[in-house]
C-alpha cells in the first residue's frame, strides 16, 4: 500500500487511455481466470468482489451486522452487473465494460479536488496514479 494524491481526472484519463486501461483490466482478468478458459465464474470473481469492501465501515472490514446470506446476495448482485448477458460467466468484454463504468463512477465521486488516499499496489487506482506520474516525468 502507498499514500497517493489523485483526483477524478487522474482516473478518467486512465480510463480514456484505452491501451493502458485495457492492458491493466486484461491483466486482472487473466489473474482471476483460474482455469484459463477465458470466462470468469462467480467463484473466480468472489474474492475480487469482496475486496471492493462495499459495506466497509471499520478499517477494511465489511459491516458485520449484515447476515451472511444478505452479504452473499449483495456480492451475487455485483457479479450480475458484470455478467451482462446473464450467462453465469463473465467474458473479457463484459469485464472491461463494467470496470470502465466502475472506474468512471470513482472518477466522478473523487471530483476535481485532489485527495490523499491509501491505495493498494497493483490496484487500478495505483496504476492510474503511476501512469499520470510517468506522463508528468516525460513532460518535464
Amino acid at each position: 500500500m502507498s499514500v497517493e494524491i489523485l483526483d477524478g481526472s487522474t482516473v478518467q484519463s486512465f480510463v480514456e487511455d484505452e491501451r493502458a486501461f485495457n492492458s491493466s483490466v486484461d491483466g486482472r482478468f487473466a489473474a482471476l481466470d483460474a482455469d484459463h478458459d477465458g470466462l470468469l465464474t462467480y467463484a473466480e470473481m468472489a474474492g475480487e468482489l469482496m475486496s471492493l469492501r462495499v459495506l466497509e465501515k471499520h478499517f477494511g472490514v465489511d459491516e458485520a451486522a449484515m447476515a451472511p446470506e444478505e452479504l452473499g446476495a449483495l456480492y451475487r448482485g455485483l457479479f450480475a452487473r458484470f455478467d451482462r448477458d446473464g450467462s453465469g460467466k463473465v467474458d473479457r468484454h463484459e469485464f472491461r465494460a463494467e470496470m470502465k463504468e466502475v472506474m468512471l463512477a470513482v472518477a466522478n465521486g473523487l471530483g476535481f479536488l485532489p485527495v490523499q488516499m491509501v491505495v493498494e499496489e497493483g490496484s487500478f487506482l495505483k496504476v492510474a496514479v503511476d501512469r499520470e506520474l510517468g506522463q508528468l516525468a516525460k513532460a518535464a
